[in-house]
C-alpha cells in the first residue's frame, strides 16, 4: 500500500497544511509519496523532499497547474490513482475543491475531515458541529481523504531524503481558465497556521471598538485576528477572520475568545487549541465550558489591563 498525500505550495515552499497531511497518510501504511504540481515549482518540490516520512516526491511541471485549478489537478490525480491505496488532500478550500471531483469519477466514496486514522480502512471523523465522531469504514479500493489539519501534529519539515521524479503533466482540460485574485496583505501570521489567535464577538460592538481593543493584544502577543461568526456578519470583521464550522478550523497553542459567547458551529472551530482563554461578562456563556481559563469580567476593561500587564 501507499499513500499519495496533494501537497498546498506557493511554487516556493510547501504549506503547513501539507505537513499535517503527511502526518496522517503515514498512519495508513506503506510509504508516502507526495505530489507538488505547479509552474516553476522546484523549489517547492525540493522542500517536499525533505519532508520527514516522504519515501518520494513527484513533481509535474505545467501551465495548467499554475493556479491549482481543481478540473486540471483532479485530472492529474486520476492519471496516476491507480498506483494508490489512499489519496490525502489537506481539508482546505483547495483541498475540498480537488478531491470531490476525484473520488466521483473513481466512483468512491470521499472520507472527508478524517481526524484520526485507526485502521488502513477505518478512520474518525466530526460530525453534528463536533459533537460526535463517526467512525467510518471504507471497503474501496482507492480511499480519497480529506484531513482535518488540526487533528494531526505537522511532520518535520526537514530531515528526509525523498526521491523527486519529474513527470509530464495531463493537458489542460480546458473546462476552466484563472482570470485574477485578490489576496489581503497582513504583516499578521496566517490564522490557520498562527500559534496564538485573538477572537472577538458581537460583542465587541464595533469594527472600531473590535480593532482598538484587540489589535493592541494582538500585537503584543505577535498574534492573528480571529472572530465569531456573530461578529463577522455585523461587519465588525472581514470574513477570512471567520473562526468556526462556517469558517475556519484551528488549534493554535493558545486561543483568546473575547466577547464570544460560545455558539456551537464556533466551538466546532476552536475547541482543539491548546490552550483557550474566555473573557465574557456573563457567567453562563457556554464558551466557559470549553475554556481552560475563563475571566468573568467585561472585556473593554479587561483587555486593555491585560495589555497593559504584558
Amino acid at each position: 500500500m501507499t499513500a499519495l498525500v496533494i501537497a498546498e505550495h506557493n511554487h516556493a515552499s510547501i504549506r503547513p497544511a501539507t505537513l499535517n497531511t503527511v502526518t496522517a497518510a503515514a498512519q495508513c501504511g506503506g510509504d508516502v509519496h507526495v505530489l507538488v504540481a505547479g509552474l516553476g515549482a522546484e523549489a517547492a518540490a525540493q522542500a517536499a523532499s525533505q519532508i520527514a516520512g516522504v519515501a518520494k516526491v513527484i513533481h509535474v511541471e505545467g501551465e495548467q497547474f499554475a493556479h491549482g485549478l481543481a478540473e486540471n489537478m483532479a485530472a492529474q490525480v486520476l492519471a496516476m490513482a491507480a498506483s494508490y491505496s489512499h489519496i490525502l488532500f489537506p481539508a482546505t478550500a483547495s483541498g475540498k475543491n480537488i478531491a470531490p471531483r476525484v473520488a466521483a469519477l473513481l466512483d468512491v466514496a470521499q472520507i472527508s475531515d478524517v481526524t484520526k486514522v485507526d485502521a488502513i480502512d477505518t478512520f474518525e471523523r466530526p460530525i453534528y458541529a463536533g459533537n460526535a465522531i463517526a467512525i467510518v469504514q471504507s471497503l474501496d479500493a482507492i480511499k480519497v481523504i480529506t484531513v482535518r489539519t488540526t487533528g494531526f501534529d505537522a511532520a518535520a519539515s526537514t530531515g528526509g531524503s525523498a526521491a523527486i521524479e519529474k513527470l509530464d503533466g495531463m493537458a489542460d482540460s480546458g473546462k476552466s481558465s484563472f482570470v485574477s485574485a485578490e489576496i489581503a496583505k497582513s504583516d499578521r501570521p496566517e490564522l490557520t497556521a498562527a500559534k496564538i489567535i485573538v477572537s472577538g464577538g458581537r460583542a465587541m460592538g464595533s469594527s472600531e471598538k473590535f480593532n482598538e481593543v484587540l489589535t493592541p493584544l494582538a500585537d503584543k502577543l505577535g498574534a492573528a485576528l480571529g472572530a465569531s461568526r456573530a461578529a463577522v456578519d455585523a461587519g465588525y470583521a472581514p470574513n477570512d477572520w471567520q473562526v468556526g464550522q462556517t469558517g475556519k478550523i484551528v488549534a493554535p497553542q493558545l486561543y483568546i475568545a473575547a466577547g464570544i459567547s460560545g455558539a456551537i458551529q464556533h466551538l466546532a472551530g476552536m475547541k482543539d487549541s491548546k490552550v483557550i482563554v474566555a473573557i465574557n461578562k456573563d457567567p453562563e456563556a457556554p464558551i466557559f465550558s470549553v475554556a481552560d481559563y475563563g475571566l468573568e469580567a467585561d472585556l473593554f476593561t479587561a483587555v486593555p489591563e491585560l495589555v497593559a500587564a504584558l
